[in-house]
């Protein structure tokens, strides 16, 4: 006896039900893109090391073209399209527009989502590889540009918007600014 090669599944995707029937082998990012019509996850390399479509699977980051859309069954899955709250934007999307966080913008949708899990992760303590002291007493670490560039390293941007996506994502960071990214503040001219 052959086993079924396809299921009918629900997926809670940017707070709505969604059901569909997939093929077992159909990836989460395939049946976002090709079936649910969600574009704005991007397909680069599918093979998990671009981070173009990247999404938030139960809040935490998720390249979508390594997960199989039966896998994502019940869990919580957020899309660039779900990220906005209507018509305000999400603080990570704000930063990126007033900091140009983007050039082509093919990447920025899974840059974004990216960044979201990261402000989270960090906030949660989880140490990166750039981090000095991994001790869970000592909290999170600053969120220094080398710190956030470790934590982003599974994102690339082919047009190297680099420098801008760190500071976009330093703004994003729920702390002062020049404690996040280590940079002094630029001292005025006084007013004459």
């Amino acid at each position: 006896m052959a086993l079924p090669t396809s299921s009918v599944i629900t997926l809670h995707i940017n707070g709505e039900r969604r059901t569909l029937p997939v093929d077992h082998r159909t990836t989460l990012l395939d049946a976002l893109r090709e079936r649910l019509d969600l574009t704005g996850t991007k397909k680069g390399c599918d093979q998990g090391q671009c981070g173009a479509c990247t999404v938030l699977v139960d809040g935490r980051r998720t390249v979508a073209c390594l997960q199989l859309a039966v896998a994502a069954e019940g869990r919580e899955i957020t899309t660039i399209e779900g990220v906005a709250d209507g018509d305000r934007l999400h603080p990570v999307q704000q930063a990126f527009l007033d900091l140009d966080g983007y050039q082509c913008g093919y990447c920025t949708p899974g840059q974004i989502c990216s960044a979201i899990g990261m402000l989270a992760e960090h906030a949660a303590g989880w140490p990166s590889a750039a981090t000095a002291d991994v001790r869970p007493s000592a909290g999170p670490p600053p969120l220094t540009a080398d710190e956030i560039r470790e934590r982003m390293s599974g994102n690339l941007c082919r047009c190297a918007a680099y420098t801008s996506i760190v500071e976009a994502v330093a703004d994003a960071a729920p702390s002062e600014p020049a404690a996040r990214t280590g940079a002094e503040p630029e001292a005025k001219e006084p007013a004459a």
